[in-house]
């Protein structure tokens, strides 16, 4: 009987973990830039192992500025090999969807790629129509299928206010998938993202289609920029020429970490994956690096582990500030580092610099962030003696 007993007991702990262990979402990412640069190569050679699909924006359509392609780079994309899906953006505020113009730019843009060499997995439409304009809408999506090839899968980006509309059924019903926009779908002054509604949307819209669908999340900041009425303009990758204090809006990778966990442990009804927006370029200012993106779609435990690294140049030390963890981080307040004799020193930009007789103190004159694996340059000392390991950076 122990011996049984024992078994059983095994067996309990056992099926606990397997519970335990939720199966994994599949990670894809949007890449966003109209213009694509060199910094395009290493990001998607840095991604490969932990984004599965590349939806790449493809073509827009703007109100009174007419149609413009992404300059995209197609030898990469060929080399990089992975499923491809071509995103077409119909600004929201069009008066009314073209269909033969669109279906016409669409297959044209097909063509195109297909004579580049690139191979496409599926088209996906992104369009923010009001819910007065979703039965039109949805007739627009029914005749685009019947004009793309019946091979090619055809998704939407989808609003969370569209789960007011009787009309959201029918129009689930004409593509073969949906992407839900959790991020930057209310007034901006209130933040990018809320995590508690994006769980309610997910299992909402999960209740609603019977087809598979992915969660569209925010890897990236923006600021906000009084116009003259008050009401805040929004700057993202491209600076404004505009004056006025700009207010920092940053997606919180913790606060993602938590909300995918959630959603592997208790997955929503046909939720397929999550799509991360953006694709981090080296010098995208606004976006996570690719560390903590990647850490975060892996679901890897968060840190930031700052650091300072010294390297002497016929006795002059430059002083770097470091991040060895796999967190973005805010620059430091306050850097110490212990030195004596010092002929000279100096911060450089985004600190300033105190010394004394035994002590440098950097201190920090400007927010900025530090990437995961990145290192600054935070000024320089030529000094007799730097005590490195009683150095400091405190938050």
């Amino acid at each position: 009987m122990r011996f049984s007993f024992s078994i059983l007991i095994a067996a309990m702990l056992l099926a606990a973990c397997e519970r335990h262990d939720a199966p994994a979402l599949d990670q894809q990412l949007y890449i966003w830039q109209r213009q694509w640069t060199p910094a395009h190569d290493a990001a998607l050679r840095d991604s490969r192992d932990s984004f599965s699909t590349l939806r790449v924006l493809a073509l827009q359509a703007f109100p009174n500025d007419g149609w413009h392609r992404a300059r995209i780079d197609a030898a990469l994309l060929q080399h990089d090999g992975r499923p491809l899906i071509a995103v077409i953006r119909l600004d929201g505020q069009l008066k009314a969807l073209d269909q033969q113009q669109v279906s016409a730019q669409i297959l044209q843009m097909l063509a195109d790629w297909q004579a580049q060499g690139l191979t496409v997995s599926g088209v996906e439409i992104d369009h923010d129509a009001g819910n007065a304009r979703l039965p039109a809408y949805t007739d627009f999506l029914v005749n685009l299928r019947g004009a793309l090839p019946a091979n090619l899968p055809l998704s939407i980006t989808a609003l969370p206010a569209w789960l007011d509309s009787p009309q959201l059924p029918a129009l689930l019903a004409s593509v073969d998938s949906s992407v839900l926009q959790v991020h930057a779908v209310s007034d901006p002054r209130r933040g990018l993202f809320d995590p508690e509604k994006a769980r309610r949307w997910a299992k909402a819209w999960g209740r609603l289609t019977d087809k598979p669908f992915y969660l569209a999340l925010p890897a990236y900041g923006v600021a906000l920029l009084p116009d003259a009425d008050g009401a805040p303009v929004v700057e993202s990758e491209v600076p404004l020429e505009r004056d006025g204090q700009r207010r920092e809006l940053l997606a919180d990778p913790q606060q993602l970490s938590g909300l995918a966990k959630d959603l592997r442990e208790e997955r929503p009804e046909h939720l397929a994956g999550l799509i991360w927006f953006r694709l981090p370029l080296a010098n995208d200012r606004r976006a996570w690096s690719l560390g903590t993106l990647r850490a975060v779609a892996r679901g890897d435990a968060l840190s930031s582990q700052l650091g300072l690294a010294f390297s002497d140049h016929d006795g002059l030390q430059d002083i770097a500030l470091r991040n060895v963890g796999n967190l973005d981080s805010a620059w430091p307040a306050r850097i110490i580092v212990k030195a004596s004799a010092c002929e000279g020193a100096d911060a450089l930009a985004g600190y300033s610099l105190q010394q004394s007789a035994d002590l440098l103190t950097f201190t920090r004159l400007r927010d900025g962030r530090l990437p995961a694996g990145g290192q600054r340059a935070i000024g320089w000392a030529r000094c007799a003696f730097i005590d490195q390991g009683g150095s400091h950076v405190d938050p």
